[in-house]
């Protein structure tokens, strides 16, 4: 009941963070033009230091080390399984943008913006969830430059090896990995300069969660409500994504008999609600906006009753 009433709180907290983002759109503060600008500080800056701040808190050990490998390979395979399943199921219908939209959404979860509050919260004694919550969030943008901006906009230039290796995530992911493999730490060395990095690294990091939420405000004061609660199309991307993707993951990592930390860990990210990172990419691809925005809102709101409820599975 513990973790129910957690991440009750964390997820209802989230959804607060969206309400200045609406405010200030409809007040004609903010132009609707601007949104994918913030989307852009949002993947190119909070999410690299969110990266950083992650590793920074976690100590490596071999054990660790390996449970991470296992994690990533699991992720992997289940997100290209059930993104393959969608496309196959879908693909008569791939003109369609929302039909491309709803392939991904069924599978991509908002792993890390609202994932490692969340982990943090639920596991506050341990420093490798948020380690585990970045192999997650590696291997979703890894597909996401690749595999689901291909879908998106139907244009395999996207499925390349440069793409693959020169983006945001993979780039933060190798800049962490020897201060994380070596033990090293900016908090062990004196020195005020590097103090106050350190400190840029962790605000910068937990930017993520309140910037993503305040993205998703803004969207949500360009939409027509009617258009976010009556297409039968996103009700099955959310909840194939919050409700039988989680379960189908908890399944596959009890017959595998992982690390116990990992298996909830990684329950509790496929749980999270549709990522905004499908958002934001068809905010940069100018493919599907509003479908991506509606289900992503519509997931993220349906979540503070299916996030809770998975919750007590813990």
């Amino acid at each position: 009941m513990n973790e129910f009433l957690t991440t009750l709180i964390i997820v209802g907290i989230m959804l607060l963070y969206a309400v200045p983002g609406f405010i200030l759109v409809k007040a004609k503060a903010i132009k609707p033009d601007s949104i994918s600008a913030f989307s852009k500080v949002l993947m190119f800056v909070c999410q690299p230091a969110l990266t950083l701040y992650s590793f920074n808190k976690a100590d490596f050990t071999k054990e660790l080390g390996i449970n991470l490998l296992i994690f990533f390979a699991v992720i992997t395979a289940a997100q290209l399984l059930f993104i393959g399943f969608f496309c196959l199921i879908f693909r008569k219908k791939f003109n369609d943008i929302r039909y491309r939209i709803a392939s991904v959404a069924t599978t991509l979860s908002n792993c890390s913006f609202l994932g490692v509050p969340l982990l943090e919260a639920i596991f506050p004694d341990s420093p490798n969830v948020a380690a585990y919550s970045m192999m997650y969030f590696l291997s979703m943008n890894l597909l996401g430059w690749t595999l689901v901006s291909a879908i998106i906009t139907r244009d395999r230039k996207y499925i390349n090896v440069k793409t693959f290796f020169i983006n945001p995530a993979f780039i933060s992911i190798l800049v962490s990995l020897p201060f994380f493999l070596t033990g090293f730490k900016i908090s062990e060395i004196n020195g005020k300069f590097l103090g106050q990095l350190e400190m840029m690294i962790t605000i910068l990091g937990k930017m993520t969660a309140p910037l993503c939420m305040l993205i998703m405000g803004m969207r949500l004061a360009t939409i027509e409500f009617k258009n976010l609660f009556t297409n039968p199309l996103q009700y099955i991307s959310v909840a194939v994504n919050q409700i039988i993707f989680p379960l189908c993951v908890l399944g596959i990592l009890m017959l595998l008999r992982v690390d116990t930390e990992l298996m909830w860990c990684m329950y509790i990210m496929c749980a999270c609600p549709v990522a905004s990172i499908i958002q934001n990419y068809a905010e940069m691809l100018g493919e599907g906006q509003q479908t991506a925005a509606n289900t992503v809102l519509l997931g993220t709101i349906t979540s503070i009753a299916t996030l809770p409820l998975l919750a007590l599975l813990i």
